[in-house]
């Protein structure tokens, strides 16, 4: 339960103001509750063996000397697991949406590194551990299939389901079609850009603790999740059981970035195992598994192509795109990967255009969402724009100019058929470069490569979709409940990893309420107590939380004023109900409190207006009647390279953003500086490397390298304020960070090089890379990467 302190604007309305996060005095004092903090009466621990090899035949697995040991109360293999799994699907996909294979434990074949084969239970994490290491398992090596750009063609199958490794495919009007425009196109403009394998690494691992009460037939999870009431729908179908039955309980979770909304195989284990068990089961991945097996994202690559005219205007764009889905995608890739192709347009005026994807299984950890997962539309047509630019002999800055969707040009379409409106990209790309002063900068530019120097610009520009009405998305729901006290208690489905959800709601329900916001609590992520809701995700809680508030918390404000005019004996339209106190216009000093109006609710029902039920409780559910709530920003970054070592040096980094009107500045501006520095990693840092036979090279933090507070500038933000059409004109804000800021970062580097003949299309720029770019250079003709 979480509380706020006073800090109301003038007009005593808290939305917009600078609250103070509600979650910060447990979080900073060591006092929150990760689901490692739960201990259960007797509880037992999970350890997972885990495939050392890409693709092999399981001959046979000796789990006796893993019994052997003291304290080991199981062992369990996929014929002692997988039979349990009555149903297996998401509620954001559908029963009857085609996916792909996921068994909780590898049966027949092991299909990547990491793998879990088997899953032994102890009566601690220490003696789990060491009996894994006694369970001996029987490899026939099979050649694997490590590369997903090859895998098309390739004669082995990561699923013998899915001969020739594509797991679907997808796309727009033919590529053809398009084909007379390029032809009598002045300029065409084509770049292939690779983007490597890295993923969310949030603080907290992964981690559950199952506990089955047998006679009741009820299941209770404590799980590090965004979506408690998934986790309980999970459940409920893979244990065959009714999903009243199932109680999820989320307290604190350490960040989650979309790759712990849904349960992923190791949660399905523990869920199977533990209706065996005679005490609750608990799970938590050390690092080293999670950097194996809990999943990468933004693998992929595609060719963006551009059709533009001799001023430089665009007449048509495409873009070919494959992705990999490695070998165990939670969910289904071809669902959520159609974006990249629908969001490629972007914020600008193109005509005509089209897409392809395709969506490929490897031998390696499964894709998961990641925080924009449709990233790389921005990344390949922000990528292409600058080297369109450089192609025409033009300023980057003056061909997004020339292009980009401004107000008159709203509403519009894309060329997907996608609806575009209340959006600012023309907005927040001429404040970025206002606060850079984009021509002073070009004019030290000159200057410092006059000195041998080399510093660079980059931007990129973007329209992200928020809050969208898909069937799982599409509603979310609230129960406030005014105590006999007074105080408020709102409850709502949570999830929050760090996005300060809790701080939100008590905001927007003290504003909808008309309440002291010290007077006002929510309870979030449990099940058995707060409504139905998809979690976070999306950036969809913002928008559809201060729907589902204002929805209850109308008609719950309406009792209040409709029972202190009763008792004042003023008509309704008389009384006026600020912090708390309601009052007669006229003569502010008759008035009730709400915790004298409370009283009159629950305990002088005689004295309630007539008709009027007892108690002071509403549950509303608030249903988004638009497709999508559209956010936009720009990124601008500036950076240094040093031609000797390769390194690159952040030198200053702007976001304009419009996500509409802030209800907290302060987590607004949260959600941007996390999701910038995420992105930079990825620009910069973050590589989960394979080598050719599968294996992976990047399982530690010595390898898989983060960007510290040392590599990243300053994030300077500016804001402009375009309502949307949803409650409040709120708009989420939670992804749009990690998908602006790679491509900023490396068209900023790209800018530095331009001189040196080096085009960059290939990610992480690390110092080496970079460094062979440089010595490729000095090659006659032009380098890419």
């Amino acid at each position: 339960m979480a509380r706020a302190t006073d800090k109301a604007a003038p007009d005593h309305r808290y939305t917009g103001t600078r609250t103070l996060r509600v979650e910060d005095p447990r979080l900073l004092t060591g006092t929150g509750t990760y689901v490692d903090d739960v201990v259960r009466p007797g509880m037992l621990h999970a350890c997972f063996v885990r495939s050392p090899m890409a693709r092999a035949r399981i001959v046979g697995i000796d789990v006796s000397e893993a019994l052997a040991l003291e304290g080991v109360h199981a062992v369990f293999v996929a014929d002692d697991l997988n039979p349990g799994v009555r149903e297996q699907w998401y509620s954001l996909s559908g029963r009857d949406d085609p996916d792909t294979p996921r068994p909780p434990l590898a049966e027949g074949e092991v299909r990547f590194v990491g793998d879990p084969v088997a899953m032994v239970v102890a009566v601690d994490r220490y003696t789990a551990e060491d009996a894994a290491e006694s369970v001996v398992v029987d490899y026939e090596p099979l050649l694997p299939v490590v590369d997903y750009a090859a895998a098309l063609e390739c004669a082995e199958s990561v699923h013998a389901t899915h001969p020739g490794n594509l797991v679907g495919q997808l796309g727009g009007r033919p590529m053809a079609d398009l084909a007379p425009v390029f032809d009598r196109a002045p300029h065409v403009v084509s770049v292939t850009v690779h983007q490597q394998s890295y993923g969310p690494v949030p603080m907290e691992t992964r981690g559950i603790v199952a506990e089955w009460s047998g006679p009741a037939g009820e299941m209770t999870i404590w799980a590090a999740t965004q979506s408690p009431h998934e986790v309980r729908s999970f459940c409920a179908r893979l244990l065959g059981i009714d999903e009243h039955r199932v109680r999820v309980v989320m307290r604190d979770t350490g960040g989650g970035f979309g790759q712990k909304v849904l349960p992923q195989r190791e949660d399905m284990c523990v869920m199977l195992a533990a209706v065996k068990l005679p005490a609750a089961l608990k799970w938590i991945e050390d690092r080293q598994e999670h950097l194996l097996a809990a999943g990468q994202a933004r693998h992929e690559h595609g060719e963006a192509r551009m059709a533009l005219d001799d001023e430089g205007r665009i007449l048509a764009a495409t873009l070919d795109h494959v992705q990999d889905a490695g070998a165990y995608p939670t969910p289904s890739p071809v669902q959520s990967g159609i974006a990249v192709g629908m969001l490629f347009p972007g914020p600008y005026r193109i005509p005509e255009g089209t897409f392809s994807s395709r969506f490929v299984f490897s031998n390696t950890s499964g894709r998961v969402a990641y925080r924009g997962p449709w990233q790389f539309e921005s990344m390949a047509r922000e990528v292409l724009l600058d080297t369109a630019a450089r192609r025409l002999g033009m300023d980057p800055v003056e061909l997004r100019r020339r292009n980009m969707l401004r107000r008159e040009d709203l509403p519009t379409v894309n060329f997907n058929g996608m609806p575009y409106d209340d959006i600012t990209p023309y907005e927040t790309f001429e404040q970025a470069l206002e606060m850079l002063d984009y021509p002073a900068f070009r004019r030290e530019q000159e200057q410092a490569r006059a000195q041998g120097r080399y510093i660079g610009v980059g931007t990129c520009t973007y329209v992200e979709p928020t809050a969208g009405a898909t069937p799982f998305h599409g509603t979310e729901g609230a129960t406030i409940r005014i105590e006999p006290a007074g105080k408020v208690n709102v409850y709502v489905a949570g999830g929050s990893c760090g996005n300060s959800l809790e701080t939100t709601v008590v905001q927007l329900t003290a504003d909808a309420l008309g309440v002291a916001i010290e007077d006002v609590s929510t309870i979030q992520g449990d099940t058995a107590v707060t409504p139905f809701g998809s979690g976070t995700g999306g950036s969809r809680s913002g928008p559809m939380t201060a729907g589902a508030v204002a929805e209850t918390a109308a008609g719950l404000r309406t009792r209040i004023l409709e029972i202190a005019a009763h008792r004042l004996e003023v008509a309704v339209d008389d009384v006026e109900f600020v912090r708390g106190r309601a009052s007669v216009k006229d003569n502010p000093a008759k008035g009730l409190t709400l915790a004298e109006i409370a009283d009159i609710a629950y305990f002088q029902v005689h004295a309630l207006p007539p008709g009027m039920p007892a108690g002071l409780e509403a549950s509303g559910r608030y249903r988004t009647p638009h497709l999508m709530i559209w956010a936009n920003a720009t990124h601008l970054c500036t950076c240094e390279v040093d031609v000797v070592t390769g390194a690159v040096k952040l030198l200053r980094y702007i976001v304009s953003e419009d996500c509409g009107p802030m209800i907290n500045p302060s987590v607004v501006e949260g959600q941007i500086f996390g999701g910038t520095v995420q992105g930079i990693g990825g620009a910069l840092y973050e590589h989960l490397v394979y080598d050719d036979d599968g294996n992976p090279l990047t399982t530690t933090f010595m390898d898989y390298l983060l960007p510290t507070a040392a590599d990243v500038p300053t994030i300077e933000l500016g804001h402009i304020e375009t309502p949307g059409p949803g409650p409040g004109g709120h708009k989420g804000v939670g992804e749009g960070g990690a998908i602006g800021s790679a491509p900023a970062v490396v068209n900023a580097v790209a800018d530095a090089l331009a001189p040196l003949g080096v085009e960059i299309t290939r990610l992480p720029l690390t110092p080496a890379s970079i460094v062979a770019l440089l010595e490729q250079g000095r090659l006659p003709g032009t380098v890419t990467a």
